[in-house]
Formats: C-alpha cells, sequence, structure tokens
C-alpha cells in the first residue's frame, strides 16, 4: 500500500474517532489525506497536518475542530493545520473572516475584532485592503501591527501569502462610490449567505432547525392593551410584555404550574400558566427572564397574593425590535453616569458600554460624580465589545482662586472712602433682567457719610418668587425712575471710592451691564468682596451668608434681600472686617488678595467640570485628583480645587460641564463678554438638550425653552470665537426612557421627599435623536456638535487600561534564594540530610513554579507576618488553600502538611510514606515507634495536591489567607506597613451597594409618599431597577493592598477614605479591590476568634501547642458522644459533646456528625468540607449515606477528592484537574466528561454528585479548621474549666448572668421556649440559645457561675475560681464595655469609701449603679461620704 493511501487511511480513522457523518467526509473530505502528526509531550499537544481539495465551510471546521478536540480528551490540546490544493483566496478569506475575527479579538483586541468586524474589505492582485469607517481606528490597529497578524493567519489557512493595507474612508471623496460598492458587495454576501445557508441545511449532524416562535394554547391576534389599564378582574385580556422573575414548581397535585411577572413599562402584573400535558412542561421551560410574549387569558384576584394575576390561557413569543442608532455615522458620548454615581445613575458599566457598541459607537466616556469607580468593569465591557471606553469624571470644583479685591490698588485701608452697595432684580440673569433697586452707603473712618437709595421701573411685572425674596411689589415699582436716570445717578454718586457688596460678582455685574445698556464704559474702580474677605479671615463658619456674618458681630439685618438694608448691614460688617486686618497687620487694599491663604473649600458652592483622561500621563493626574478630593476636600462631595486641577492638568482634557457648570450659568445669568472669558478656561464647551435643562423652566429660574436655546446658541458662538470644540452631550443616566423611575425613587430617598422631584430624562440618545434636538442650530452645526466634535475629541483619547495588565508584588532583594534557604532549611530540620525523594521532589516542583511566575517574594511576605506573630505569642491559622502547598508549611505559613500520610522520626529524621491513599490522614496512622532508634514517630500529612492551590500550571496568583487572633491583627497590621512603608500599604477598598432589601424599603416609601398603590409585581421590577446601584464604600475586614516600591499608588488606583469619613484614619483603595487582585499583592490578615482562644487556653493552664495530640481517642470521641465530658445527651440535649468547638458546635453539623459518626481526623475533615459545600452535603452525600451507596471516606466533601480520586483511578491528572475546577464552580460535568468518567470505573452515583455540586471548600482550609476545633476540643476534655472560662470570655457576646444564676432550671426552660419560637426567634434570642447550651453543658459537668463581685470581677474575662467562674462586669446586661473598664480602674486607687465615691471615680452612669446594686455588690457601702461623729 502506497504512503498517500496509508495517509488517506489515516484520515478516514481519525474522522471515525471523532464521529464525524458519513456524507460530510464524502462531500469534504475526499481525496484529502493527513500529512503529519506533531506530538509535543511537553507542551502536551496533537497537531494534524491535513491536506483537501477544497476549502471546508467555517462551521464545517468549527464542528470539525470540536469534534476531534473531545475524541481525545487525554490531550490537552489538538490543532488542526490545513493545507488545501485548490485555493480561492477571496472565497477563503469570506469564508474565514469571521475565524480571522475571532482570532484577532483572543490574540490582540477585542477592541480591534469589533472594528475589524465592521471593515469593508476588497481583494486586488493579492493585496487586501481593509477599510475603516474612522482614521482614529487605523491608527490603533497599525499599533497593534494588525497587518502582520492578518498576514500570518492568512497563510494559516490558506497557505498563500498575502499583502494587508489598513486604511480609512476618505470623507467626501470616495463617498458615493464606496456606497455603491457596499450595495454591491452586501448583495454578493446576502446571496453567498442563503448558498450557506442552503448548504448548511443539506449538513446532518450541527444542523441546527430554525426555531419556530414559542406558542402554548389557541393561535390569537388580538392587539394588547397597556397593562396600566388593568384595573379589575376581566373574563379576558390581552397584554404583552417582557418576563421577568419566571419561575416553574412542581405542586403537590403533580400539575406544573409556571408563574411569571410581566411589564410594558407602563405598569406590571404576574401571570400564571398551567401546562396541560408534557409537550407544555417542555415550553414553559422555554419561558425565561428577558423574552417578550404577548399572553391572553382572564384577570383574578389572587387571594394569596391579595393582588390581580393573569391566569394565562395562550401565550406566544413576540419579536420586539430593540432601539437602534441607524445613523450612518454615529456620534460618541461624552457624558455619561454609571450605577457607581452614588444613588443616581442607575445602571452598570458593562451594559452602559454594551449599548454604545451595539449602536456602533467608536467611543463611549464614563464621567460618574466625583469618583472613578466604573472604570475596570467599562473597561473589561470595553474589551469584550470592541469599543473604545474613555476614562473620565463629572468632578465637583470649587474655584479657591477667586480674588477678594478685583483691581487692587495700593491704597490705605483706615484712610479709603468705601461705597457698600447691593442691588435687587427681577431675575438672575444680567442678560435677561433688570436691577429694580439699588442702594449704597458711603463709608469713612466707620462713619456712613452719604447713602443712595433708588428703586427703578423694570416696565414689567415682578414674578411671584421676585416679590417673595424682596418683599418689593409691582405697587412700589409705579412712578420709579428709569433705570438710565438712576445709573447716572449712582455713577455719580461712588466717585472713584472702593466698591464694596457681598458676593461681589452678582451684583458688579448687573451694574456693569447696565452702564453698557447706557452707553458708558465700565467702572475701573477696585471691588472688594465681603463674601471672600469673611472666607479668608474667618474659616470654619457654618456658611458666610450675609445675615450669618452679620450674626456673628452682633449686626441688625432688619428686612434681608432689600437693597437699602442689605447695603447699610454690609457697611458695618465692613468696617469691622477691616478693623480685624488692622489688627493683623494688612494696612493696604493690595495688600488682602495675598494674605488669603488656605481658604475655608468646604463653604465654596461646588461647579460641575467634565474630565476626560488623554493618555497614561492623565490617567495618574486624574487618580491625584480623585485622591486629593477624597482626603482633603470632602465635604458632603469630593471636591477639587482649581488651583490643583491647573497643576494636575497634564494629559487631561476639560470640558465645561452641565447646567451646574460655571460656564452655562455666566452664559445664561452673566454678559456674554463673562461667559468668554469664563470659557478660555475649558478645552472643549458643551451642550445639551433643552429636554435634560427643562426643570430651571419648571423652577421658575428661566423663563423659557427658548432661553435655553438662546444659551446654548451663546456657547456655540464662543466656542467658534475661541476656536475650542463645542459638543453636544445627553446627561446620561440611563439606558432607556423607562429606567427614569428608578433614578427619581433613589433620588427621592436620598432628599427624604423634602419636596416632589421631577426629573428630566436622561436616557442615552441616539445620533438621530440628538441632532433633532439640535435642529434649531442648522443641519450643518447640529452635525458638528453631534457627531464631528465628539469624535475629534475621542480620537484625541488614547485607548488605556485603568491600571497595568499584570502582577506587582513587592520588591525583596533575594526573595527567591531566602525562601528556598527557609524552605530546605526546615525540610532537612524535619526529614533530614539528604532528603527523601518525595519530600524533595514536591520541594522542587513547587519552588519552580513559585520563583518562576514571581511569586516567591508573596510566601516571603506571609511567612514574615506569620513568623512576628508566633514570636509574639499569638497562633495563625491559615485559611483558603494555601495549605495545599508544601512551601507554605516549610516555611511557617501553614501548619497544614499535604505530603501524603507518613511517619518521621523526631530524632534519627527515619520516614515512611503511606502513598497508595489508603489513609486520609496522617494524623490518622496507628502510633508506631522507630525501627531505627525506637523513639515514638511522629505523624503527620494530609495527602492535598499543590494544583488546588496555583492551578494545574501553577500560574494562579496565590490569596494567601491568614487568621491572626483578633487581638494581635491590628500589630499584624502595623508590621506590615513597618516592613513596605507606610505609602505603600492600603487597606482593601469595597463598594457597597442598594441591597434588594434596602430598595424594597425604598420603592415602599416612594409608593407612600406620592400616594400610588403599586401591584406587586410592579413593586419587584422596580426593586430590581434600583438594586445594585452605588450607596457607599468600604474596607475589607483585614484585607492590605500592598504597593511595590518602585510604583506609587496612582499608577493603580486612587485613594479615599471608608465611606468618605474624614475623621477615619484609615486609608482605602479607590477600587473594589476585587477589581485589582490581578494587579496587586492582597494580603488577608483578617482577625479571628480561635486563635485568641487558643493564647487564652495557653495562658489558662500553661499547655504547650505540641503537648496536644491531634489523634487523641477520648478527644475523637467527643465528635460521636458525650461520654467523653462525663455526661448524658438527655442533660446537654446533644448526642455529641461538640457544643463550642469551633465548626462543630452548630445544629446543622451536629446532625451531620450524628449521621456520620465520624472516629478518625480524615473523617473530619470531610465532614468540614462537607458542611461548608453547597449542595455538597444536603441533597447529595447526605443521601448516599443515608441510603448506604456510600460510606463517608467515599463522598466528595472536598475539591480535591475530585481530582485525587480521579488519578487514582487512572485518568491523567491535566484532565482529572479541569473536572475539578468545572464541578467546584458549580458548572458539573458534560456528558462526554461523564463518559470518560465511566471509562476509568468512576461509579454512577459518584457523576451524579458531581452535577449537583454548587461550591466546594478546598481540603486544606477545611484541615486548616479541624485542626483548630481538635485542639480546643482537647482542652474541653482535659480541662474543662478553662475551656468554659475562655469561651464564655471570647465566644459568648449574648451572656446573660442575671439569667443563668437563677439556676439550671431556668436555664432549661429558656431554651425549650426559644426553641418553640423556631424561625421567629429573634437574632438576640438565637445568641442567647447557643450561650445557654454551652452554661447547661457547663452546670451539667458540675461546674457554676458566682455572682458579680465589685473587686474581683475583671471587665472583660470570665476567672477560673476553683470549679466556679467569676462573671466580668461585661457579663451583665445593663454595663457596656467602657463602664466595665472605668470599674476595675477605678477600683485600682483603693477601696470605695460610698456608692457616691464609686460613681465619681468610676464615672459611670446612674444605671449602672442600679445594675450593680441588683446583684448586691453594693451592700456594705454607705450611700455618700457624710462624716458621721457617732
Amino acid at each position: 500500500m502506497s504512503v498517500p493511501a496509508v495517509n488517506r487511511d489515516r484520515l478516514v480513522q481519525m474522522l471515525r474517532h471523532a464521529k464525524v457523518p458519513n456524507d460530510w467526509q464524502e462531500k469534504y473530505f475526499t481525496g484529502g489525506y493527513i500529512e503529519k502528526i506533531e506530538v509535543s509531550r511537553r507542551q502536551r499537544t496533537w497537531t494534524f497536518y491535513l491536506c483537501l481539495t477544497r476549502p471546508l465551510p467555517s462551521d464545517v471546521l468549527e464542528e470539525l475542530e470540536q469534534r476531534v478536540e473531545k475524541a481525545f480528551p487525554q490531550v490537552a490540546q489538538v490543532l488542526l493545520k490545513i493545507r488545501y490544493k485548490e485555493v480561492n483566496l477571496e472565497q477563503i478569506i469570506d469564508q474565514y473572516w469571521p475565524w480571522i475575527c475571532k482570532k484577532i479579538s483572543e490574540n490582540v483586541s477585542a477592541s480591534a475584532a469589533g472594528w475589524l468586524a465592521r471593515a469593508q474589505r476588497k481583494i486586488v492582485n493579492k493585496e487586501l485592503t481593509i477599510l475603516f469607517s474612522d482614521p482614529m481606528m487605523v491608527e490603533m490597529t497599525r499599533k497593534k501591527q494588525l497587518d502582520q497578524v492578518i498576514e500570518k493567519l492568512i497563510y494559516e489557512i490558506s497557505g498563500q501569502r498575502l499583502v494587508v493595507q489598513l486604511q480609512s474612508k476618505q470623507p467626501e471623496l470616495a463617498r458615493e462610490q464606496f456606497f455603491e460598492q457596499q450595495a454591491e458587495e452586501q448583495k454578493a454576501l446576502v446571496a453567498q449567505a442563503l448558498v450557506a445557508q442552503q448548504e448548511k441545511k443539506r449538513l446532518p449532524a450541527p444542523q441546527e432547525e430554525e426555531e419556530a416562535p414559542l406558542t402554548i394554547g389557541y393561535p390569537f391576534d388580538d392587539e394588547p392593551i397597556p397593562i396600566k389599564e388593568i384595573e379589575d378582574e376581566e373574563r379576558r385580556v390581552c397584554v404583552q410584555g417582557t418576563v421577568f422573575k419566571a419561575e416553574i414548581r412542581q405542586l403537590r397535585s403533580g400539575r406544573t404550574l409556571l408563574t411569571f411577572n410581566l411589564t410594558d413599562y407602563t405598569d406590571s402584573i404576574s401571570a400564571k400558566i398551567f401546562a396541560r400535558d408534557k409537550e407544555d412542561v417542555a415550553k414553559l421551560e422555554q419561558i425565561k427572564n428577558g423574552i417578550w410574549v404577548r399572553v391572553r387569558g382572564s384577570v383574578q384576584f389572587d387571594t394569596f397574593a391579595r393582588d390581580l394575576v393573569i391566569m394565562v390561557n395562550d401565550l406566544r413569543e413576540v419579536d420586539v425590535p430593540k432601539k437602534k442608532d441607524t445613523a450612518e455615522e454615529k456620534r460618541v458620548e461624552l457624558h455619561l453616569h454609571t450605577a457607581m454615581s452614588a444613588m443616581d445613575g442607575v445602571v452598570s458599566p458593562g451594559k452602559m458600554v454594551q449599548r454604545a457598541a451595539e449602536w456602533g459607537h467608536p467611543a463611549v466616556a464614563i464621567t460618574d460624580h466625583g469618583v472613578v469607580q466604573a472604570f475596570p468593569e467599562a473597561f473589561s465591557a470595553g474589551q469584550k465589545h470592541g469599543i473604545k471606553v474613555i476614562f473620565g469624571v463629572e468632578a465637583y470644583i470649587v474655584d479657591d482662586g477667586v480674588p477678594i479685591v478685583v483691581r487692587p490698588a495700593p491704597r490705605s485701608l483706615k484712610d479709603d472712602t468705601y461705597v457698600v452697595f447691593d442691588v435687587e432684580t427681577t431675575g438672575l440673569s444680567v442678560v435677561s433682567d433688570t436691577i429694580i433697586e439699588l442702594a449704597g452707603v458711603k463709608i469713612k473712618n466707620g462713619e456712613v457719610i452719604d447713602t443712595f437709595e433708588s428703586f427703578a421701573n423694570p416696565h414689567r411685572k415682578l414674578s411671584a418668587f421676585t416679590s417673595e425674596l424682596t418683599g418689593i411689589t409691582d405697587e412700589m415699582l409705579i412712578g420709579a425712575p428709569e433705570i438710565e436716570e438712576v445709573l447716572m445717578r449712582f455713577r455719580e454718586f461712588i466717585g472713584d471710592s472702593v466698591l464694596v457688596a457681598h458676593n461681589a460678582s452678582f451684583d458688579m455685574g448687573f451694574l456693569q451691564r447696565g452702564f453698557e445698556n447706557i452707553g458708558l464704559e465700565p467702572v475701573t474702580n477696585p471691588v472688594l468682596d465681603t463674601l471672600e474677605l469673611g472666607r479668608a479671615l474667618y474659616p470654619g463658619l457654618r456658611n458666610y451668608r450675609l445675615n450669618t456674618l452679620c450674626a456673628k458681630f452682633n449686626i441688625r439685618l432688619e428686612q434681608h434681600h432689600r437693597a437699602v438694608h442689605d447695603a447699610e448691614a454690609t457697611g458695618q460688617l465692613l468696617w469691622k472686617m477691616v478693623s480685624d486686618c488692622l489688627d493683623r497687620g494688612l494696612t493696604r487694599l493690595d495688600e488682602l488678595n495675598d494674605s488669603a491663604g488656605e481658604r475655608d473649600l468646604t463653604r465654596i458652592r461646588p461647579f460641575h467640570a467634565v474630565i476626560l483622561v488623554k493618555n497614561e500621563t492623565g490617567l495618574k493626574n486624574l487618580y491625584k485628583l480623585i485622591s486629593l478630593s477624597h482626603l482633603k476636600y470632602f465635604h458632603r462631595v469630593p471636591r477639587i480645587p482649581r488651583s490643583e486641577l491647573v497643576k494636575h492638568r497634564d494629559g487631561l482634557i476639560i470640558g465645561s460641564g452641565c447646567e451646574q457648570g460655571e460656564l452655562f450659568e455666566a452664559a445664561l445669568q452673566k454678559s456674554p463678554q463673562d461667559a468668554e472669558e469664563i470659557a478660555r478656561f475649558y478645552d472643549y464647551i458643551e451642550i445639551q438638550p433643552v429636554d435634560i435643562n427643562r426643570h430651571l423652566v419648571d423652577n421658575g429660574l428661566v423663563e423659557s425653552e427658548d432661553r435655553l436655546r438662546e444659551v446654548n446658541r451663546l456657547l456655540v458662538q464662543i466656542g467658534e470665537k475661541l476656536g475650542k470644540p463645542v459638543v453636544a452631550t445627553a446627561n446620561v443616566h440611563y439606558l432607556d426612557e423607562w429606567e427614569g423611575i428608578y433614578r427619581k425613587i433613589l433620588v427621592s430617598n436620598q432628599s427624604g421627599f423634602r419636596k416632589k422631584v421631577e426629573l428630566p430624562s436622561a436616557h442615552f440618545r441616539t445620533t438621530d435623536e440628538m441632532l433633532a434636538e439640535f435642529s434649531y442650530l442648522g443641519e450643518e452645526k447640529a452635525r458638528e456638535v453631534v457627531i464631528e466634535a465628539p469624535r475629534q475629541i475621542a480620537e484625541q483619547v488614547k485607548e488605556l487600561r485603568p491600571f497595568p495588565d499584570r502582577l506587582f508584588t513587592p520588591i525583596i532583594e533575594g526573595a527567591e534564594e531566602e525562601l528556598r534557604n527557609i524552605c530546605y532549611k526546615t525540610a532537612k530540620e524535619i526529614y533530614g540530610d539528604p532528603l527523601p525523594k518525595i519530600v524533595k521532589d514536591r520541594l522542587e516542583k513547587e519552588l519552580g513554579s513559585i520563583i518562576k511566575h514571581g511569586f516567591a517574594v508573596i510566601y516571603l511576605i506571609s511567612q514574615k507576618l506569620v513568623t512576628r506573630s508566633l514570636a509574639d505569642g499569638y497562633l495563625v491559622g491559615s485559611r483558603g488553600s494555601v495549605g495545599s502547598s508544601f512551601v507554605a508549611t516549610m516555611s511557617s505559613i501553614t501548619e497544614v502538611n499535604p505530603l501524603p500520610p507518613h511517619y518521621v522520626c523526631p530524632e534519627c529524621r527515619y520516614s515512611e510514606f503511606i502513598t497508595d491513599g489508603s489513609v486520609a490522614s496522617g494524623f490518622d496512622l496507628p502510633d508506631k515507634n522507630c525501627p531505627t532508634c525506637g523513639s515514638k514517630l511522629k505523624k503527620d500529612g494530609h495527602d492535598i495536591p499543590f494544583e488546588t492551590f496555583l492551578g494545574f500550571k501553577g500560574d494562579k496568583v496565590p490569596d494567601i489567607d491568614l487568621n491572626f487572633s483578633g487581638e494581635y491583627q491590628p500589630r499584624a497590621h502595623r508590621y506590615t506597613e513597618e516592613l513596605f512603608g507606610k505609602e505603600f500599604v492600603y487597606r482593601a477598598g469595597t463598594i457597597s451597594t442598594v441591597a434588594q432589601k434596602t430598595a424594597y424599603g425604598y420603592v415602599k416609601k416612594y409608593e407612600e409618599e406620592y400616594g400610588l398603590r403599586l401591584r406587586g409585581a410592579e413593586i419587584d421590577r422596580l426593586v430590581e431597577g434600583c438594586t445594585g446601584v452605588k450607596r457607599t464604600t468600604g474596607q475589607h475586614p483585614g484585607g492590605l493592598m500592598v504597593i511595590p516600591q518602585n510604583k506609587e499608588v496612582y499608577d493603580f488606583t486612587p485613594i479615599q477614605r471608608p465611606a468618605d469619613d474624614m475623621k477615619s484614619t484609615t486609608i482605602t483603595t479607590h477600587f473594589d479591590y476585587h477589581a485589582m487582585e490581578e494587579q496587586l499583592l492582597k494580603l488577608d490578615i483578617l482577625g479571628h476568634d480561635d486563635p485568641t482562644v487558643i493564647r487564652m487556653l495557653q495562658d489558662l493552664t500553661g499547655v504547650k501547642l505540641e503537648e496536644i495530640s491531634l489523634s487523641d481517642p477520648k478527644v475523637m470521641r467527643l465528635f460521636s458522644s458525650t461520654e467523653p465530658l462525663g455526661v448524658t445527651p438527655e442533660e446537654i440535649g446533644s448526642t455529641t459533646g461538640t457544643l463550642g468547638i469551633p465548626e462543630f458546635g452548630t445544629r446543622f453539623v451536629r446532625q451531620m456528625l450524628e449521621d456520620t459518626r465520624p472516629k478518625t481526623f480524615g473523617e473530619l475533615v470531610r465532614i468540614s468540607g462537607l458542611s461548608h459545600g453547597t449542595d455538597v452535603w444536603l441533597n447529595n452525600a447526605q443521601e448516599l449515606i443515608r441510603n448506604k451507596t456510600a460510606v463517608l471516606s467515599e463522598v466528595i466533601s472536598t475539591r480535591d477528592d475530585i481530582m485525587v480520586y480521579l488519578i487514582y483511578k487512572g485518568m491523567e491528572p491535566a484532565v482529572a484537574f479541569k473536572i475539578m475546577e468545572k464541578v467546584r464552580k458549580g458548572r458539573g460535568v458534560s456528558e462526554e466528561e461523564a463518559e470518560l468518567m465511566r471509562s476509568y470505573d468512576v461509579p454512577e452515583w459518584y457523576i451524579e454528585s458531581c452535577r449537583k455540586i454548587k461550591y466546594m471548600f478546598p481540603k486544606a482550609h477545611a484541615t486548616a479548621y479541624v485542626m483548630m476545633a481538635v485542639r480546643i476540643a482537647w482542652f474541653k476534655v482535659y480541662y474543662p474549666i478553662q475551656y468554659y472560662a475562655t469561651y464564655f470570655t471570647v465566644r459568648a457576646d449574648d451572656f446573660d448572668l442575671e439569667l443563668v444564676l437563677k439556676g439550671p432550671e431556668v436555664v432549661r426552660k429558656t431554651i425549650s421556649q426559644i426553641e418553640e419560637k423556631g424561625n421567629a426567634a429573634t437574632a438576640k434570642e438565637k445568641g442567647l440559645l447557643t450561650v445557654l447550651e454551652s452554661v447547661r453543658e457547663m452546670m451539667a459537668r458540675g461546674f457554676q457561675f458566682k455572682s458579680l463581685d465589685l473587686y474581683k470581677s475583671d471587665a472583660t474575662r470570665f476567672l477560673v475560681d476553683g470549679d466556679q467562674l467569676l462573671p466580668p462586669f461585661l457579663s451583665v446586661s445593663g454595663i457596656g464595655e467602657n463602664a466595665a473598664k472605668n470599674l476595675v480602674k477605678a477600683r485600682e486607687e483603693g477601696p470605695f469609701l460610698s456608692i457616691e465615691d464609686l460613681q465619681k471615680r468610676s464615672r459611670v452612669s446612674s444605671t449602672v449603679i442600679e445594675v450593680l446594686r441588683s446583684f448586691g455588690c453594693l451592700e456594705d457601702l454607705p450611700e455618700s461620704n457624710q462624716l458621721t461623729l457617732f
């Protein structure tokens, strides 16, 4: 047989093994053969090189790859390399373009793949031109060398070389021809798709029939009504909506019921539908949350739900078109809020970015209020959906550069003449409003030497608001002089005096505009602002309003907001301020601005501005600004002083913001010249739809919507004049209009419903919607502000990550060698030199992975923390899977030994390992003497694979969680700061969001305040919409994020205080720590009770830890019997003696102990694993044991069990690891994996058990817990009174001494009463029950409690007194910790002379005195220190 024939046979064999359909083989593989097969043992890959006659359709290739991979499960990776005899290059590229995009997404950039998928392409003379819609895309793809990558991929699939050119469309030149070309290509693609579809229909195995719309019941075409119109029971109704909260239930009758909620966003209603037959049951399972359905049925009142419900008879799925942005060229949104805008934005960053990508927008900016916590999620979404994410913030800016004196001059403060004046106006705008009253007083040497007062005729009716504010009525203005006359007289009155006003920019704005309107030059007098002078002279006031400052100096302000009275009061205030300036050595007007110092910025009203990040420098500067705003300048909101913004401006693009920005306010209220001057500060000017700012009209602050359009036109003109881009933004707070109700609920609850809130429609608008909004600017200008200008800004922005894309660990020189030396030194001390092969191999395997991936420093830091704690006398418990690492054991990070069970001689270092899996834990080995020297052998080892900790490739970032004593935790934190420096160690920040229960409270409050009657389904919808929005920030209980010494924290995250508490000394990361776990080392230095308990027991007994046996038979019996305690189950209400033992004292675990009756340490580990998993014990292992399908040692208890068991069965370790990882994450096993398991004789019950599991505990964690528990149990058996003293001191927060002293009978009765309440018992009662169970047990063992003793009781600890415990003051209800400590401190000064003396020295309340009296502590003390003669 010739070679080609052999190779053809090999291809046929491979196809049959992969179960490729016969007609596929004939159609696509005839004439094909396998050229060669490459096997890489090191990389564990097989590469098949195929030669085929013609190209495979891409769907056939994908199916082939999947089938071949499944056919060879023992191989980590199977690769196919295909060469074609006949090649039509254009056809191949068309067929494989989705595959090429997928490869680009996986290996280069998701953004680039997204752009590539939407690009046009053309092949001419072996040159592929890829045409992008935007020059920015070309620039980015060239930087990523996309042309070279595509050339390589095309060569892989075709074997031919092709030159790839990346180009962008020419805006005008070739527009028509590209449209024509696109239309032709679209036709060709449609035709090709139809052909491919027909081809696909002929393919047998991978064929998927087009699913018909889901229908249940009879066909119907009834028109739906809005759900909000349903108000009562109806015999027949048709509605349409989207499904949420769908749930299928099996009723006792055997019928299947689907309940779901339906909303059309006018309202929501609950619906029920019963399955008529098995076919209906299958259909009901297809009704998932999010699909749209039309239903017909009757509306009935459900007496159980007390609500109207639709009983559905007929249902059909309907296709509701998604909202799309159909514009030819898309806009870019540069002002968008996510759910990280606390209690304001309502949609997650990921969904916001996804919508922008679905609409085809090339970029989108994230600009939350004052924070940047959305960046990580937004960036990930951008990568996933192929869209550029622009990082930004809507900042709260405070102007710390407002001068006290405008046009300062070297004039004497004491001798000068001042005109203190005030204006009252028809409104706030210098453009559209006018002065109605002008008054002033002329002051010299503190005396009023002249006055000015006049009304002015506005020739318009005053608004109710103006009349109410000023007290000026229309009648008072009848016959008033014209404003021209008033201004002329006032100008003459002021002369060259220094002008003075409170909030002078407002008064001077109207004054100067008035002079301009009558053809006069603006005045050039110096202007002093008493508002700014007050801020400089008197920091710390609650505010700096005129009435507040007048009250400070007892100046009468008879009628605030009347010009004459305000001017007189400001005049008196001015001279007080001048006197204070003179006292401080300030004598001249021009000295005031320089002497202002650091003003109280908390009292300056912030304005909004949008800051966008341009490049890496800008990102770091933004993080610095966010940190400053939270750490130094936070007051109600995080404020950024303008001076700091200027200092950190490099790499940032600053926009003028919304209607709360200073530029919009100036355009609305000040002169165009003033607005123009303000606009110079910004890089771009922002305008927004009238709808967004309509609330200004509704609240009477602006006279009409046309005025808002005038302001936008003015801003456009200013942009044109200054050469600054003007961009239209939608100030997005949610995606769709119907989501606005969520924001309204949140904002209303925040404001306490002090006023009914009507918020603007702030949904994500399409390009065409925005063009329509700004059509009044003209078509060309509207296009510029909506599309062109925002895209130009987006093009200036680099595509950035929120933080670097790799792990950065702290730097410890020589960490690798130091860790290796520590491990080998410890190992040789235990196992001798040379090391046994099994020990050395495990060390080398682990150290190789740890050092290779740069994890040595992480281990070394943990080692230093643990050894410091041990040196200080506090045991450290390990959590998680760190005990899987033998390096961690040898470096003292954990005491869990993951080697197989073994003996080792502490004298001569003889060792003996049991490697056949017959023993679960070395502690369970029988006692044995050393065959070499006769010494008693030490037992250890728990057979835990290293892969559980760092993954099969050893490259998973180690998460080392350490349980320090609660008492020692603060010291461990301080030691970490000593190791690395305080500026490199921060608490791990967290973000708290609105929980479902809280959201429910918000919705119900909203319903009550607005007088609504909401259906239960609508409440469910609103609750769901409000859930997950950011409320506040916090900190991980023990997590520390460590910054490497060669970096700054701002390279990764801003920093802040938890919950923005300015009194807190704790500094946290601004980003939630989960976002940075792959970038920064997180140390989990947790406070835990168990090490505290062990330390206290050691102190009380003098017993050292090494003296405690972890396989003591009597202690082991405690977990299945009460006999070691010397009591009966009836006496203590439990069949085991584990009350109070950590991990084994709860009722749930005690029931497990009853079911399993463990006798060994290994079995306790299994129980610990079973009790911590989800669906591992209940509905799984418990049934297997009760039905005697399996015994405790066989069921799956920890994640490691699966991998170890499958490897012992003969399965490849990599495959066993993969199955373990899937099962522990709740993803079960596929049918192919189940078949593979069966091929290794894995029983069916084991496979089904894997499929039920949702979450699994690591064996190392369970082992660490059990080691701690067995030690505490040892003390309970052998040192009972010391054990109870420790237990009640550390764990009994709900101890009730008064009840306990009433004796065993009352204790038993109280236990029964609480047990009878079941779930109705309060949390406090449940806590008391746990304590009383141990009290009952202690009393049954013959121990008693003494009463409180004023001179002997400790503040917080139970003290051992023979066979009795002396309770602390803290154990008494009514005495808090501070009072308890004060009592102990006071008695150290000597005996108390009287109750009066006791209260005076201890500073305790009368309530505490009465509590002490009730316990008989004060019987020998007189009431007072009164001296008696007899």
